[in-house]
């Protein structure tokens, strides 16, 4: 039996008596008009088989949609779903069906059991004899074909029933087309509103791997995608990619993952900078292998840290991605790879686009389960620009950052300047001065006052310097944070504990001098000590001093509280002295005169850290 008597078109039309010509005019041309006022495709669809059905006086409609030689979509109406469930998965365009495919012209038969291509009827599906086929064509391309079986009062189907199918057919392409440009443009325009949302989201100063996400959710949601994931290149790793945002179904199981950038679709589309569809991912020979060697490193399975390489432990190996072999709940992976956990549909439909990143290229990932609609051609042009657009937005947003922050760096430097050229030489200018003028006091006490004057200004000069120098480098001098900031914040931060606001100074080069494996060190203790200060000392003043020389860095906090009494040697300033001879250092607990607190934390500059 053919396709088309295993699923016989099924749409019911009225149960009652046949159209008289009359009636039939009319009906025809209340559909054709009802057609033209649809303007959802699923809608319109349903609506001309049951148009079909009840012009025709037939029991039984479909529409029938081609898509590469073959059905992509079936539309049956006169079956109950009970009955369709007992008959199997829906016709995919060969035998009677094939041959309208093949030959897009109208077919009546008046007993279609009798035709060459006819395969016979499978169990449970009710008996069809008479049939009647016409192609549906949009702008003179097939779209598909209705048909129609099982003639009303046993009679066959005439001319007449193929006039008015044809007619209606006609009809039927101009409703379908206008559906497809309506659908088109709303589609156009939730796509044009979430680059929006993403643009706007990045002029707001959004973080970037929070707009990836974005990109990902909206991405899933226009595109009806069932999971969306963004892939980026693995920095220690040129041939990987790794699932860095991942939404959707099974989103929880695949972040983490990595796959092999030249045997995956997602690397495929990265390297090649072109999408890479597949229709179902559990049939397509290029799905990404599973197995020891497919992560790259030898093993095979993703650390239990998530940090992934391909594989979760526990996996079965040596199946394609997307075949179910050997897996549990049918969960599937970033191109498909498997893993164990709660139940989880396959995916079939998968579309893979570039996202040519600052970072490098990565891949932007959508996929369907299986069973749904693969992507058409229409949908993977949107996505890919789509995808195109995110990324020129991404960029625009980085370079006007970059812009900024330039602008930031010119201030800081015309600032230094100022300062370097106005402020510290007229200091300097005034502590000359007043430093010539001590040979005219005769009064001792007045030149005391005179020469603690002089030592203030040069203490000024040496912040405002040392201002200077933090307003000129940050970090690594390319725009970091830097540790100046850093140990500021970390200062700033204990005043809501003291309740006061603790002196800070900062002496000599700091971000430029110190390594950045000492830095960390230099932060704990200074926290450290910040802590104990508030815990223990009930201090009322509080100074902070970080000094960097050529040959030392040292970090001084002095208090006027309680003091430590004997000095200890455990908890925090144990652990103070630990980080100091970790770098070659020592720590020194002092009591000042007046009393308090002194702890002096220096470790020696340019010498290799020891283990510890």
């Amino acid at each position: 039996m053919s396709e088309s008597q295993q699923f016989a078109p099924a749409m019911s039309g009225p149960h009652g008596p046949q159209l008289h010509e009359p009636d039939r005019v009319r009906g025809l041309l209340d559909a054709v008009m009802s057609l033209g006022r649809g303007l959802e495709l699923p809608q319109v669809l349903k609506g001309i088989v049951e148009a079909a059905v009840t012009l025709t006086d037939a029991e039984y409609g479909a529409l029938g949609v081609v898509g590469d030689g073959q059905l992509s979509q079936f539309l049956p109406v006169g079956m109950s779903d009970e009955l369709i469930g007992l008959i199997g998965r829906t016709p995919c365009g060969r035998g009677i069906l094939g041959e309208l495919i093949r030959n897009p012209e109208p077919l009546r038969l008046a007993d279609l059991t009798e035709h060459p291509h006819s395969f016979g009827f499978p169990a449970d599906h009710p008996p069809m004899r008479t049939f009647l086929g016409v192609p549906v064509r949009v702008r003179e391309e097939v779209f598909g074909n209705l048909y129609l079986t099982e003639k009303r009062g046993g009679g066959s189907f005439d001319a007449d029933d193929e006039a008015v199918l044809t007619t209606l057919s006609t009809a039927a392409g101009v409703a379908i087309d206008n559906a497809r440009m309506y659908h088109e443009s709303r589609r156009r325009e939730r796509w044009l509103e979430a680059l929006g949302e993403i643009t706007r989201s990045l002029l707001s100063g959004t973080a970037a791997d929070e707009v990836l996400r974005l990109i990902a959710e909206r991405a899933r949601e226009v595109a009806g995608a069932d999971c969306a994931a963004v892939l980026l290149p693995v920095p220690s790793s040129a041939d990987q990619l790794s699932v860095a945002v991942a939404c959707g179904t099974g989103a929880s199981r695949i972040l983490g993952l990595r796959v092999p950038a030249d045997a995956s679709l997602s690397g495929m589309a990265a390297r090649s900078g072109r999408p890479v569809v597949s229709a179902d991912l559990r049939d397509d020979p290029r799905a990404y292998p599973l197995g020891p060697d497919a992560a790259g490193d030898g093993t095979g399975h993703r650390d239990a840290d998530g940090d992934g390489t391909g594989q979760r432990e526990g996996e079965d190996t040596g199946h394609r991605e997307g075949d179910g072999a050997g897996r549990r709940d049918g969960d599937e992976g970033p191109d498909g790879a498997a893993s164990r956990g709660e139940p989880a549909e396959r995916h079939g439909p998968v579309i893979a686009v570039p996202l040519q990143l600052d970072t490098g290229c990565g891949a932007l990932r959508l996929s369907r389960l299986a069973g749904r609609p693969a992507f058409d051609d229409a949908e993977v042009a949107l996505i890919s620009g789509f995808a195109d657009q995110a990324v020129i937005a991404l960029e625009l947003a980085r370079r006007r950052a970059e812009s900024e922050e330039l602008t930031v760096l010119h201030d800081r430097d015309r600032i230094a300047r100022d300062l370097h050229d106005l402020a510290i030489q007229r200091l300097f200018a005034t502590g000359i001065t007043l430093q010539s003028a001590t040979r005219l006091i005769d009064r001792p006490e007045a030149v005391e006052r005179v020469g603690r004057a002089v030592n203030d200004l040069d203490t000024t000069i040496k912040i405002i310097r040392s201002t200077i120098f933090g307003l000129r480098t940050t970090g690594d001098g390319k725009g970091g944070r830097g540790l100046r900031r850093d140990l500021t914040e970390t200062v700033q931060r204990a005043a809501a504990a003291l309740g006061f606001s603790p002196a800070l100074r900062i002496d000599g080069p700091v971000d430029a001098a110190i390594p950045d494996d000492l830095a960390p060190h230099l932060l704990a203790v200074a926290a450290e000590a910040l802590s104990n200060a508030t815990r223990h000392a009930r201090a009322r003043h509080l100074d902070v001093t970080l000094s960097v020389t050529a040959a030392a860095v040292t970090l001084t906090v002095t208090d006027d509280g309680a003091g430590v009494g004997a000095e200890p040697h455990t908890g925090g300033l144990a652990n103070m002295r630990a980080r100091a001879e970790m770098h070659g250092g020592r720590l020194a607990v002092e009591t000042p005169e007046g009393g308090g607190t002194r702890i002096v934390w220096t470790v020696p500059l340019r010498t290799v850290p020891q283990p510890g």
